[in-house]
């Protein structure tokens, strides 16, 4: 359920003191935020296919490279791709992290709008998946989504001990 602070911040003005458009412009204030939530995993998904994109093209131009370069460019080559992708891949989590925090504020705020409205459709669905805590219910996109960058950073890890090592 939503916090008192945020109810108190949200509802700035009681249907009795805000007049007879007050339900009208709540409905239609609430259609534009859930759009805009929406908007946001849209943003979010972009986001991650763009990022898993130039990792692909990375590692498949690592390869390409390999195969038509010196021993001593290729190393170099590994050597400095490996953490330029590594640092991509840092501020890709970090993305996606500000992504996650963004979208739970949104969802506090749908969820708070909720309270006044006659049906809790979003806050109901997030009780029955057991608010994400129960993974035999719902497992988070987020938390399966966080580990990805993760993946990739420990290949060129590998890739940058292994160019050492060479």
């Amino acid at each position: 359920m939503a916090s008192d602070d945020i109810l108190k911040r949200l509802f700035v003005s009681e249907s009795a003191k805000y007049g007879d458009k007050y339900i009208e412009h709540l409905l239609e204030q609430y259609k534009i935020y859930v759009e805009s939530s929406e908007k946001i995993s849209d943003r979010r998904q972009k986001s991650n296919e763009f990022f898993l994109a130039l990792n692909t093209a990375l590692v498949g131009l690592l390869g390409f490279m390999s195969t038509r370069s010196s021993e001593d460019t290729v190393l170099m080559l590994l050597v400095f791709s490996s953490i330029a992708g590594a640092v991509m891949c840092y501020f890709w989590y970090e993305i996606i992290k500000s992504y996650r925090n963004l979208n739970t504020a949104k969802f506090q705020v749908i969820h708070a709008i909720e309270s006044r409205l006659p049906l809790s459709l979003y806050d109901t669905e997030w009780e029955a998946l057991g608010r994400g805590e129960d993974t035999s219910k719902y497992w988070p996109f987020s938390h399966i989504e966080l580990s990805i960058p993760w993946i990739f950073i420990g290949l060129y890890a590998l890739l940058f001990l292994s160019s050492l090592c060479a």
